[in-house]
């Protein structure tokens, strides 16, 4: 069977799964296979294809056809301008988050040396991406997940980074290393009854730590804020990632741990999604 033939294969049965990115899904993972990047598969497709290549395509179709995101079955997902290493251990990158890392960048214009802190580091994605754009900072990250923090190593030592870059397996209670500049963090924050309802790639593939915040949605979000008074230095800059209906709890919680509030900035689609605030 040649490249167009198995494709257009692979493509029947991922629109028959209900896959609407039944197309591009199906050329991203015969990249993947082949090892070519998606325009060599066009002007190679009448190429025949290894039974043993085939094998491994058909697999990973069978596996996306399982709604399995196509993030964890090539391993990869670009973020700001970057690529990370992704596993199941970790959150997939998403679009919207990115609007930390362009609002972080803002607020360090002008600023050098910082010292940055993220709380639960999943891939890397923020902060890396932070220290790729702000050459005289310096980064710590710490995560709960050993899976994870081997992750990040990764992404640090691909982006060049692991000179800049201190991470710790802990968690944010027991964590009492250093004061910081910034401190960002993504925590988990989907109420804990609401995970069920979430998309199938999401709540089925996705590591349930992340994303599980409590009964509220604020449990953690509540851990972050506390420990980061304390560990941030008097004016830093508490950057947090929230759900689209937290925005007024969470105001109150950083009020009573001594923030001053910013901004709270919406998201691609118009929703609360990232709160700005100042230690006084």
């Amino acid at each position: 069977m040649n490249i167009f033939e198995a494709i257009k294969k692979a493509e029947a049965i991922l629109k028959e799964s209900g896959i609407k990115s039944y197309k591009i899904d199906s050329e991203i993972l015969m990249s993947r296979v082949i090892k070519k990047n998606r325009a060599d598969i066009i002007l190679n497709s009448k190429t025949e294809l290894s039974q043993k290549d085939y094998n491994l395509y058909e697999n990973l179709i069978i596996q996306r056809s399982k709604q399995k995101p196509i993030a964890y079955l090539t391993g990869k997902k670009e973020f700001w301008k970057y690529e990370f290493s992704v596993t199941k251990d970790v959150l997939i990158p998403r679009p919207d988050t990115e609007i930390i890392v362009e609002k972080t960048l803002k607020l360090t214009k002008n600023k050098n040396k910082l010292k940055v802190l993220e709380i639960g580091i999943g891939s890397g994605c923020i902060l890396l991406s932070i220290l790729k754009e702000r050459k005289s900072f310096y980064g710590t990250g710490i995560d709960i997940s050993k899976k994870t923090i081997e992750i990040c190593k990764i992404n640090c030592k691909n982006l060049s980074l692991s000179s800049r870059v201190k991470l710790f397996k802990t968690d944010i209670d027991n964590f009492r290393y250093g004061k910081y500049d910034l401190i960002i963090s993504n925590p988990p924050y989907i109420k804990k009854f609401n995970l069920k309802y979430l998309e199938k790639e999401v709540s089925f593939y996705e590591p349930k730590p992340a994303l599980d915040g409590g009964l509220d949605g604020l449990s953690e979000l509540k851990k972050v804020i506390l420990n980061s008074s304390k560990l941030i230095k008097r004016n830093g800059k508490l950057v947090l990632e929230i759900a689209f209906d937290q925005a007024e709890s969470v105001k109150s919680i950083l009020k009573q741990n001594e923030f001053y509030i910013n901004e709270i900035i919406k998201d691609l689609s118009k929703k609360n999604r990232c709160i700005i605030s100042t230690r006084k």
